[in-house]
């Protein structure tokens, strides 16, 4: 039971369906379309559409996703939603125009996008409603209007310059250079045209035809090598899900090239130690350390395995975790980790568990915050910038190719005990995601917190060579951890964001939690 006087947050509670998404209006929406009638997996994709209109600097049908879902409670299943270089991507000629690195609102950094594709092929496997219906939420604000809450009125000031960048951007979401202000009104014409096309058409209408050779053309103007037929070829790709245990439990994540591995890492480093036993400090020092090791490897290897094999057993067996645990020094920091990716990314994560018990884990992204700022004026369609996320060296398993999928870092998650699913959650946070994850779950089963305290808890992240920590944290945990030789900073930006809900099966119960750094709610009936 939490402390009703100190400011926090109730855990939700329901019984027939419940969803949690870190934006009030998809909360609302994914809660209709359960009650009148669709599954899980028909309020997760209204929830995600919606929020591509109402956090267009989070997420949209520009950019990619990754969902986990387990049937009635069952063995879960995985889809990899994320898209492609073009099939003329020449990383030759990259570098011999001088680059050094990708720039984030370059089309080198626009790959493919598989959100729609993906939503389409979920619909057909897993939905019980019509695109139309599903997509009603996101049709009627993009056409009329909404509201501007106060976590995306922060974020579309402070990233506006990535839509500086792109005249058409410019003019559809700073109209008259002005951000939008909390409670101001905004519309997404263009965007309501294509949500109607693609819900009576479903993927064909945005990979061929008009709405493609928009795309293309807005791209190709720009330098871009994209073409219609890139867009005609993309196909997302049914995963087997990877898992570890931790607390009794067992940890499901998609396959890279997702970082979810990481994830899986850090919580088999974390397992070695009696976690409730350690302060406060010597906690945050271990997850620094477990997080440098994981991303470290990471960085070095994951990619597509379409091109690059993935050896994950060898990555999570005991010699590896060991040789990890081994190097942890608990009373001195390690060399820090230097990053040449990008620090700060926006996704949006969505859960939803049904009457049937159906659990869905489901997270899309733009990456960057608008994503590459190219935008389509008459599809309304705002492109993402995963291909940021390559390297320039051919030698590297995530280097720039042709029909390549990026590292990425978005990660859904599903835990399981025994047969059956106990929690969807997802954690934002761009890369921060795999570190997210590991420190909720040790929240819950280490410490003992319920999910919506665990989802609260301060947050630290060890990333580029410094130990990021939320200002609700004691500045006498800063100071400690800068004596072990942390670079320590404090951020005015809060780490990631959660979701989850928590399956009760003896009771027959669903419990929802979603923290305080976004605008969202869980809700249940």
């Amino acid at each position: 039971m939490r402390n009703f006087i100190a400011p926090s947050r109730s855990i939700a509670v329901g019984e027939r369906g419940m969803a949690a998404t870190s934006h009030p209006q998809a909360t609302l929406a994914a809660i209709e379309i359960l009650k009148a009638g669709g599954n899980a997996m028909d309020a997760a994709i209204a929830a995600v559409a919606l929020q591509g209109v109402v956090e267009p600097q989070m997420t949209g049908i520009g950019g990619d996703c990754f969902v986990i879902v387990s049937p009635k409670a069952g063995k879960p299943v995985a889809l990899n939603g994320s898209g492609r270089t073009p099939a003329n991507t020449d990383l030759a000629k990259v570098l011999a125009s001088g680059t050094k690195e990708i720039a984030p609102n370059s089309t080198d950094a626009v790959t493919i996008p598989g959100a729609i594709d993906a939503w389409c092929r979920l619909n057909a496997t897993h939905g019980s409603m019509s695109l139309e219906q599903i997509f009603k939420p996101a049709i009627d604000a993009a056409e009329n209007g909404f509201r501007i809450t106060p976590r995306v009125a922060l974020d579309w000031s402070k990233f506006r310059a990535r839509l500086e960048s792109n005249a058409a951007a410019k003019a559809q979401f700073l109209p008259g250079g002005v951000a939008p202000g909390i409670g101001d009104r905004r519309d997404q014409p263009a965007l309501a045209k294509t949500l109607r096309k693609i819900a009576r058409d479903g993927r064909k209408a945005f990979y061929e035809g008009e709405i493609a050779e928009e795309m293309a053309s807005e791209l190709q103007k720009l330098g871009g090598s994209h073409s219609v037929s890139d867009f005609a070829a993309h196909t997302s790709e049914d995963v087997t899900p990877i898992s570890t245990s931790y607390g009794g439990h067992d940890v499901y994540e998609c396959p890279p090239n997702g970082q979810g591995l990481a994830a899986l890492m850090i919580l088999r480093t974390l397992a070695g130690y009696d976690i409730k036993a350690l302060s406060q400090v010597d906690r945050i020092h271990l997850l620094a350390e477990a997080t440098k090791a994981a991303y470290r490897t990471r960085d070095a290897f994951f990619a597509d395995p379409a091109h690059v094999k993935i050896n994950v057993a060898h990555f999570t067996s005991d010699a590896t975790i060991n040789a990890i645990r081994s190097k942890i020094d608990m009373k001195k920091a390690s060399a820090p980790v230097d990053w040449d990716d990008i620090e700060h990314t926006d996704t949006v994560y969505v859960t939803v568990v049904d009457r049937d018990l159906n659990a869905v884990s489901f997270i899309n992204s733009l990456f960057n915050p608008f994503g590459s700022g190219i935008y389509a004026p008459k599809s309304g369609v705002l492109l993402q910038n995963r291909g940021w996320g390559f390297r320039l060296d051919a030698q590297h398993p995530n280097a720039l190719a042709p029909n390549k999928r990026p590292m990425h870092t978005i990660i859904p998650g599903m835990l399981m005990k025994g047969e059956r699913s106990v929690m969807p959650f997802g954690v934002m946070g761009g890369h921060y995601q795999s570190t997210g994850h590991a420190n909720f779950l040790s929240n819950i089963f280490d410490l003992g917190m319920d999910i919506q305290s665990a989802s609260e808890a301060p947050r630290s992240f060890a990333f580029d060579g410094v130990l990021s920590l939320e200002s609700t944290l004691p500045k006498s945990v800063g100071d400690e951890l800068a004596a072990r030789g942390h670079d320590v900073r404090w951020p005015d930006m809060p780490l990631g964001g959660c979701q989850a809900i928590w399956i009760d099966h003896e009771r027959g119960a669903l419990l929802g939690a979603t923290d305080h750094r976004k605008d969202g709610v869980a809700l249940g009936y």
